[in-house]
């Protein structure tokens, strides 16, 4: 059989509704001006543009062509998401009340569905009811009851709604039992078939062979009981309906009155945007990335006091075993989640991630406290805030109970679930507001039919989450024009797995339903390639360069905090901003200026009225407890040395950076000390025993250190205050080791001043090479050697300068630095002009490598670059002339 030509998107004339929407044709005053009282004064929720322009629509057709048997048939095209549940209760109290239809029969083909709208229409005590409570039209209170068949008489002031899935209507209609529906009850009184999920209903029409004959029967059913009283009406509605097959768009092009696409309805604001995250981590990291940015989001709300925002992640598997298995990875992972490992992971993924979202989420963490943040998380994801729903049966896993009830209710404050597994599918009618992440697990499943499951669910998941705002409930985003951290209150991620054709198959999939998503990166990969010339050079193949050997400190040389790597003179204050107004710093909105804030002295440790705060502070943290103070500070002999002797913290003053005009309660006074002491806890913990540096300097192959690398860089077009970091060619220039150098501004200019001296250098050293070292090599560092060592994490200096000739090597560790970053690493400065001869041994060399650290290229404030004195500092140390 020849296949059935499609009809082309662009020719598709859905000529009812085309008809409804062209003023020149259809004179507006057939259909209602505004919302009828009787239907805005019952519904909790006002009806937006789009929903009353459907109820205006039906209004239009049934009073133009009242029961024309070629107008009972009517559909509401609507996307997922946009409400069709209360165009439906509208429409009940519509066709009661102009047309006075009493007898309503809702069907669908999920028992889940069926479930939630029983709530939605009938149950007043579930907080989706859609009517206001007591429900009154002219004056007389309506009731409205849920009846397993319609009456012989009719009640009046009352609507009767009979709900069934499509599969018991036919078991009834087919096979009468007691107090059943029958035929001859559906007979008796006109009326109103509300078919939801309606594209299951048209299989029949698509005359698919592989279409079961139970599917087809089911459009011939709800054709057969429309067809037993003239007056019967069927409303269908559906998110989903193939108009580019003929015979669904012939059936269909005089049915369809009302229609708004998923994509207008994301564009209109009334649903969440859609992003894209990509990701090659393994399941465990992009759980954890998943869990990072949903708690991310949770303190964002925090701060900004919107009162019960509580994001839900939905891990969402191939595989019912699959998906206990990954659950039960889930729990152990968070049980065994660590300071020290939180730390090391965020560090390690904030290195590579191409994610603007998860960007945001990693700064805000290596910020905050890791100690403070597992124990939150371990709060928040654990067994009892997990639900696991596997759907196992056609019936859904909606069907069953004992999960439904925590799946329907995850927006309530009192239900504690944040996690949510289940298998590749959801079924239809999951109604959930909040959730704001969908993680697939598993590398299966790549085909177009599993994508478009996927793509629908992503449709369900980006409904809007109307949360409470400055006192006030919205149902339309609020922070499209605010900064992107704020945005993510109003995003849903889809966290995808990196699979060439499954992202094809997922974009079609998207296309097909209209549902526009957005790419979560803003971040562009340059490479940097190792030139051929320079693989071919001497150096390249056989030369070395050289960073300091380390050795441990003895725990005997730990008797100062200094020696910790902790300062009480210098340490920067404890930022209370975070703690007040956190939303204006680093979650959120504008962030604040220097103007609006203050430092305060909250408590000195050698002021005796602050004795109390402070042994309060000190109460709260097992680790100040002398028995493990002392593994980590032998040299100490009582808490009371640590508190008040001078080479501990006797002279230290706590302070905080607070909005003008804060009071320091009581309690935010010991939030600080308690924040401070946990800096102290930290520095003690991680600083001790650590290696520092010595002035053995040890060989490293140039080719280990100098290989192909890429570099993520935030996209200067989509953040105007990235940094300008972009790939510049060193094409010609022979001193560079590099086909790109990836550069910002100044380290552009001190790669050019430096290439302009190089003919100068030229006329000593035969050849001359600056090796640009990669950020990410952790192999090459240089460690501070002096007597008395504070700073113990190392430091990998930008440049290295290489000459050589016939009777010397010379290396020069060489780094740009902008001025405002001058104090904070004169540290690395100090270090980088301690490094010559006299103070330096070379092993495995005798005579023939020197090696120099010389001082910063700096940029003043006014943006000048100034090589001289970094010039004039190398010649002093090596023989220009």
């Amino acid at each position: 059989m020849a296949r059935k030509k499609e009809i082309p998107q662009e020719k598709i004339d859905l000529k009812l509704l085309n008809w409804l929407n062209d003023t020149s044709f259809f004179n507006q005053d057939d259909g209602m001006d505004c919302l009828p009282l009787y239907i805005k004064q019952n519904l909790k929720h006002s009806l937006r543009d789009y929903q009353f322009s459907a109820i205006h629509n039906l209004d239009a057709v049934k009073k133009r062509f009242g029961n024309d048997n070629d107008y009972n048939q009517l559909m509401f095209y609507m996307a997922t998401g946009p409400g069709k549940t209360d165009i439906m209760a509208a429409v009940i109290l519509y066709m009661y009340h102009v047309w006075n239809y009493q007898c309503f029969l809702f069907t669908t083909n999920t028992t889940a569905v069926v479930s939630k709208t029983i709530d939605n229409l009938t149950n007043s005590a579930s907080p989706k009811y859609l009517y206001q409570d007591p429900l009154t039209i002219d004056g007389q209170r309506v009731i409205i009851k849920q009846v397993t068949d319609f009456p012989v008489n009719l009640e009046k002031n009352t609507i009767y709604i009979k709900f069934s899935g499509i599969q018991q209507l036919s078991n009834d209609f087919n096979i009468p039992r007691e107090n059943g529906i029958t035929k001859v009850s559906l007979k008796r009184h006109k009326l109103v078939i509300l078919a939801d999920e309606a594209h299951h209903f048209n299989v029949g029409t698509r005359s698919s062979k592989k279409e079961s004959t139970e599917s087809k029967s089911w459009e011939s059913l709800l054709d057969k009981i429309r067809g037993l009283n003239l007056q019967n009406e069927q409303l269908e509605f559906t998110a989903t309906i193939d108009l580019h097959n003929p015979d669904i768009y012939h059936k269909y092009q005089n049915k369809v009155i009302a229609q708004y696409d998923l994509s207008r309805f994301i564009n209109d604001g009334y649903s969440k945007q859609v992003y894209r995250l990509q990701a090659n981590n393994s399941n465990e990291n992009k759980m954890l990335n998943a869990v990072l940015l949903s708690q991310y989001r949770k303190r964002i709300a925090q701060n900004m006091e919107i009162p019960d925002f509580k994001p839900v992640i939905l891990f969402k598997s191939n595989t019912i075993a699959e998906s206990k298995a990954v659950n039960e990875q889930f729990l152990s992972m968070i049980d065994n989640l660590s300071a020290e490992s939180l730390q090391e992971f965020v560090q390690s993924q904030n290195q590579s991630n191409q994610s603007e979202a998860l960007n945001f989420a990693y700064e805000y963490w290596l910020k905050q406290d890791f100690g403070e943040t597992v124990a939150e998380l371990k709060h928040d994801f654990r067994e009892l805030t997990t639900v696991n729903a596997n759907d196992s049966g056609s019936k859904g896993l909606l069907y069953h109970s004992d999960v439904a009830t925590k799946l329907n209710t995850l927006e309530s404050p009192d239900n504690p679930v944040r996690s949510v597994f289940a298998v590749a599918k959801l079924s239809e009618g999951w109604d959930v507001l909040n959730l704001y992440d969908i993680v697939r697990i598993g590398e299966k499943n790549i085909k177009p039919k599993d994508t478009n499951a996927e793509a629908q669910l992503i449709g369900r998941g980006a409904r809007y989450n109307p949360f409470v705002y400055h006192g006030k409930k919205s149902y339309v985003r609020r922070f499209d024009d605010r900064k992107p951290e704020i945005q993510l209150l109003e995003r849903l991620y889809y966290h995808t797995i990196n699979n060439p054709q499954y992202l094809e198959n997922l974009r079609k999939s998207l296309d097909a339903i209209d549902l526009p998503v957005n790419e979560d990166t803003k971040f562009k990969i340059f490479t940097a390639n190792v030139k051929s010339s320079f693989k071919r050079t001497s150096a390249y193949r056989h030369g070395n360069i050289y960073y300091n050997k380390v050795e441990i400190v003895p725990a005997l040389n730990y008797d100062s905090i200094q020696k910790y790597g902790f300062d009480p003179l210098t340490t920067e204050p404890v930022d209370l901003i975070s703690a007040t107004s956190e939303r204006q710093i680093n979650t959120g909105a504008d962030r604040n200026d220097q103007a609006s804030t203050e430092l305060v002295n909250v408590a000195s440790f050698s002021n005796p009225a602050d004795k109390a705060l402070i042994n309060t502070a000190i109460s709260f943290n097992d680790f100040f407890r002398f028995d493990k103070l002392k593994k980590q500070c032998p040299t100490l002999t009582s808490v009371r040395e640590l508190l008040t002797s001078d080479k501990w913290l006797g002279h230290a003053v706590v302070q905080a950076c607070v909005a003008v005009g804060t009071k320091l309660t009581p309690q935010l006074r010991l939030r600080v000390v308690e924040k401070y002491l946990m800096r102290v806890n930290n520095a003690l913990v991680n600083n001790f025993q650590r290696s520092k540096g010595t002035n053995e300097f040890q060989p490293v192959a140039v080719h280990e250190v100098i290989q192909d690398y890429s570099k993520r860089v935030r996209d200067a077009f989509s953040d105007p205050h990235a940094a300008q970091i972009h790939p510049e060619s060193m094409k010609g220039k022979d001193c560079f080791v590099y086909d790109y150098a990836i550069v910002d501004f100044l380290e552009k200019s001190f790669i050019d001043k430096l290439g302009a001296e190089i003919p100068h250098i030229k006329e000593k050293f035969k050849n001359a090479y600056l090796l640009r070292i990669d950020e990410r090599n952790s192999n090459f560092k240089l460690h501070d050697f002096w007597e008395v060592i504070y700073r113990y994490e190392g430091y990998m200096p930008d440049f290295v300068l290489y000459l050589d000739n016939e009777d010397y090597i010379y290396q020069i560790y060489m780094e740009p630095k902008g001025e405002q970053l001058l104090v904070r690493d004169s540290w690395k400065e100090e270090l980088l002009e301690r490094i010559n001869p006299e103070n330096v041994v070379v092993l495995g060399e005798i005579d023939n490598v020197k090696l120099y650290g010389v001082k910063f290229y700096v940029e003043d404030n006014k943006g000048h670059q100034d090589l001289h004195h970094m010039m004039d500092d190398l010649r002093e140390k090596i023989d220009w002339s």
